[in-house]
């Protein structure tokens, strides 16, 4: 997850990124597309700063339309109407701002669709207007969260001892930024949206979640269907791009208007981001071990899960947590019923389809337990977390 190499090159986002702004009217989901595949090709994931940029990402566009037409409240208050300008040349103006702050070692292919984006758009007073709007809500954006406390989240960390503990699990001798629970969350309070905890060691339902995960999530395991593996490696993707690509899907699908769509995707976002946020927190709170440390310490020292373990606590899935919260976002926006296909860089060449949303979320969290990464209770109460964020997301950015 966190050292892999994706083989999309340059050329190919290049590529990917031109030819979808010749078919797509909406500037909006264009430039989500665009950050998606700038993310893609980058070595090595780190989901929770992805989830960041996303956020701030969509706020700033958010923003940017609204300032133009006022149809909901704005992120960061106190930008300029601009009643005349154009809206494309103010979306791609946010856009190009934000992910070439964020995204630096991808400025060639920003500024590339940037230039594609604005050569559409006639020259003239609406085109500079646009532009100025979309600079300046990108930099409010910027600023406001400044100071934010991400800089400060890659504290050190040092795990304890002892039955379960959390461990470093290989090939990673180091935990993802165990203070990221401190970042400031963009639209919840984290106390409204906590988890209970593990479950005690010696109980009876730990030992069935241990049980089961040991047989279902092993590398070589014979309970595990071709269906469950293919589900394993797809989820895998971070959650920021993959539930992206499946907001993307639906909104297009929906053909919401740019106000409509530059909310729902903010939204989307700032529940994935403050998913992050708050299971972050708890993971660092309970410090809960792996699946494969607790099964190699109990009873099969040779045990290996079917997919690379991440290096952070176990309790809750994170996983789970950005998937349904993005899920209830777009349930509460746009109902459950929702035909789309979405693909996934961790298993290329495959595509799912789905007529609920609900069902892809189910999956994803399921896809902890079937890659043997996460036991069921983390995940479980991982869906809990995430529908509670999704739900205060979605009433976020009203008229």
């Amino acid at each position: 997850m966190f050292t892999r190499k994706f083989t999309l090159g340059l050329l190919a986002a290049l590529t990917l990124a031109t030819t979808a702004y010749a078919h797509d009217p909406n500037p909006v989901t264009y430039w989500n597309t665009v950050a998606i595949e700038a993310f893609s090709p980058s070595q090595g994931t780190n989901p929770l700063m992805q989830s960041r940029t996303f956020a701030i990402l969509h706020a700033a566009i958010h923003d940017a339309v609204n300032a133009i037409d006022r149809h909901f409240k704005s992120y960061t208050p106190g930008l300029a109407a601009a009643p005349r300008a154009s809206v494309d040349a103010a979306v791609a103006a946010a856009a190009r701002e934000i992910l070439v702050t964020s995204i630096t070692d991808q400025t060639s292919v920003i500024n590339a669709a940037y230039d594609r984006a604005l050569a559409t758009v006639p020259d003239g007073p609406a085109k500079t207007a646009g532009i100025s709007t979309g600079r300046a809500a990108a930099m409010a954006t910027l600023n406001r969260r400044n100071g934010d406390g991400h800089a400060e989240a890659a504290r050190e960390y040092v795990p304890q001892s002892g039955p379960g503990a959390y461990q470093f699990t290989a090939p990673f001798t180091f935990a993802l930024l165990p203070g990221w629970g401190n970042v400031r969350p963009f639209v919840i309070d984290l106390e409204g949206h906590s988890v209970e905890g593990p479950q005690a060691l010696t109980s009876a339902e730990y030992a069935r979640d241990v049980e089961y995960l040991k047989a279902i999530g092993a590398k070589d395991s014979s309970t595990r269907t071709p269906e469950q593996t293919e589900i394993a490696r797809f989820w895998y993707e971070d959650s920021p791009l993959g539930w992206n690509r499946v907001a993307n899907a639906v909104i297009r699908q929906r053909k919401l208007d740019p106000w409509a769509a530059a909310r729902a995707f903010a939204l989307v976002n700032f529940a994935v981001a403050d998913g992050y946020i708050a299971g972050f927190d708890a993971k660092y709170r309970f410090n809960f071990w792996r699946p494969v440390t607790a099964i190699r310490a109990t009873s099969d020292p040779s045990w290996e899960p079917l997919m690379t373990t991440p290096p952070v606590p176990d309790y809750p899935s994170t996983h789970t947590v950005a998937g349904w919260a993005a899920a209830e976002v777009l349930i509460q926006l746009l109902g459950d019923k929702a035909e789309f296909t979405t693909t996934s860089l961790t298993l290329p060449g495959v595509t799912r389809h789905y007529s609920r949303i609900s069902t892809a979320a189910e999956e994803n969290g399921l896809s902890r337990i079937y890659a043997g990464i996460h036991f069921q209770h983390a995940v479980k109460d991982g869906k809990q977390q995430g529908r509670s964020i999704g739900r205060t997301a979605a009433n976020a950015l009203g008229r």
